[in-house]
C-alpha cells in the first residue's frame, strides 16, 4: 500500500472525490459540498490553524484509492490535543490500520498523547463522531459512514469516550399543550423577552449570540471564545438556508440569556448536487429551495447561560420556535434537534418529555498512545 500526503490540488481532489465512488451504491449517502471540506483545511478560513495544524493522506493499493484520513492537533494550555477525521475506508482492517498508524506517528511527532476521532478540526456541531445507529437521512455536515467502520475503529483499539444522541420530533408528536402551559409562567414574567433573529439586525444579534455562547460554554476544557467576525461570517453563510423565525433568543432583565438556532435540512436539496456548488447547481439549489417539498428543519445549537438554566427558558425557546413554524411554515412537519452528549442528562430528559425520538447515535472515540508505541 502507498500512503500519499495531500500536497497539491490533484491529490486534494482525489481526497475529496474518493467517498463519491465508495458510497456510489448507498442510496442514503449524500455528498458533502466539496468546498465545505476544503475550507476545513484552509488556514485562511479556519482559525484552528492559529493554535494547531492539520495534514491529510490518501492510501492507494494497486494504483486504486482505498482510503483517506486527516490528522490534526490543537494546543490547549500545555496540552496538545490530537484528532483524526474525514476517515473513509473500504471494508479492510489492514487498510484502516495503515491509516491509523500513519496518523498516530504524525501526532506523536507533534507531542500528542492520544488521538480522538472521528472528529472535526473545528467546532463540534459538524463532522463529529462515528455513526453507530440510524443510517438514514444524514443531515448537512453530519458524519455518515458504513456500519463496518465501528469494527475498524474498535479492532484497532479505539474506545468510546462519549455518545452523541440526535433526536427528531414530528409536529404530530410534540406535546404542545402540556409544555405551553408550563411555559405560560415564563411568558407572563416581564423580566423575560423572546425575539426571533432578523438579518437586518445581524450586528446586534451577533453580539447577543457571543454573550450567550461565551458564558454558556466557558466551563468546557475545549472552550474557545467566539469573535464577532466569526459569528457574523457564520450567520451570513447560513443565509441561503435560514428562516429568521426558526432562530430564537431569550433575554432576562435585558441580558441575552439563551438561543435556539434552526436551519433548513438542506441535505434534502444537496442530494441533487453531488457535492458541487457551481453556477448551474446554485440555480438548482434556488429552485429546490423554493419549489421542492422540504419538510425538515435542523437544530444546530441550543444554549442557555448557567444562571438562567432550569427556569423554563429552554422550554420557552422551543415553544416559540414551534409556534412560528406552525403559523407561518406549516410545510415543516419534522425537526431534528441538535445532538446531545451523554454528559447532558437534563437535555435528554427534556427532549424525551417533549415527545422527541432518538434517530441517530454517534460515538466519539479515543486511542491513547503508550510509551511503548512512541
Amino acid at each position: 500500500m502507498q500512503v500519499v500526503e495531500v500536497t497539491n490540488k490533484i491529490i486534494e481532489n482525489e481526497f475529496i472525490q474518493f467517498p463519491k465512488s465508495l458510497y456510489k451504491d448507498d442510496l442514503e449517502w449524500i455528498a458533502p459540498l466539496d468546498e465545505d471540506i476544503k475550507s476545513v483545511f484552509n488556514a485562511k478560513t479556519n482559525n484552528y490553524f492559529l493554535s494547531g495544524d492539520a495534514i491529510r493522506w490518501i492510501v492507494k493499493r494497486n494504483n486504486t484509492i482505498v482510503g483517506r484520513i486527516a490528522a490534526f492537533y490543537k494546543k490547549e494550555g500545555d496540552q496538545m490535543k490530537g484528532g483524526i477525521g474525514f476517515f473513509e475506508c473500504i471494508h479492510d482492517q489492514s487498510v484502516a490500520n495503515v491509516m491509523f498508524d500513519t496518523a498516530k506517528k504524525w501526532l506523536q511527532s507533534k507531542h500528542c498523547n492520544f488521538m480522538e476521532g472521528p472528529i472535526n478540526f473545528g467546532e463540534k456541531d459538524k463532522y463529529w463522531g462515528l455513526m453507530i445507529q440510524g443510517f438514514k437521512n444524514p443531515s448537512y455536515q453530519e458524519n455518515y459512514n458504513f456500519p463496518y467502520y465501528q469494527i475498524l475503529f474498535e479492532q484497532y483499539g479505539f474506545t468510546k469516550i462519549f455518545e452523541q444522541t440526535t433526536s427528531e420530533i414530528n409536529s404530530s408528536d410534540f406535546k404542545f399543550e402540556r409544555f405551553y402551559k408550563l411555559s405560560e409562567r415564563v411568558f407572563r414574567n416581564t423580566q423575560y423577552q423572546y425575539k426571533h433573529f432578523k438579518m437586518a439586525e445581524i450586528s446586534r444579534f451577533s453580539d447577543d449570540f457571543i454573550h450567550i455562547y461565551n458564558k454558556a460554554w466557558a466551563h468546557r476544557t475545549d472552550f474557545i471564545p467566539l469573535t464577532k467576525i466569526k459569528i457574523e461570517s457564520t450567520l451570513q453563510s447560513l443565509k441561503p438556508i435560514m428562516i429568521e423565525e426558526a432562530i430564537w433568543f431569550v433575554y432576562a432583565n435585558n441580558e441575552p440569556a439563551g438561543f435556539y438556532v434552526n436551519v433548513l435540512d438542506v441535505n434534502q436539496i444537496f442530494k441533487h448536487l453531488n457535492g458541487k456548488m457551481n453556477w448551474f447547481n446554485k440555480l438548482r439549489f434556488l429552485y429546490h429551495r423554493h419549489f421542492s417539498k422540504i419538510n425538515r428543519v435542523r437544530g444546530i445549537v441550543f444554549g442557555v447561560i448557567p444562571q438562567y438554566q432550569n427556569l423554563g427558558l429552554e422550554t420557552g425557546l422551543i415553544i416559540k420556535f414551534y409556534e412560528a413554524m406552525r403559523k407561518s411554515y406549516p410545510q415543516f412537519t419534522q425537526a431534528e434537534l441538535s445532538w446531545i452528549g451523554d454528559f447532558n442528562p437534563k437535555m435528554h430528559s427534556l427532549f424525551e418529555a417533549l415527545g422527541a425520538k432518538t434517530t441517530k447515535i454517534h460515538y466519539t472515540y479515543r486511542f491513547n498512545f503508550t510509551a511503548a508505541s512512541v
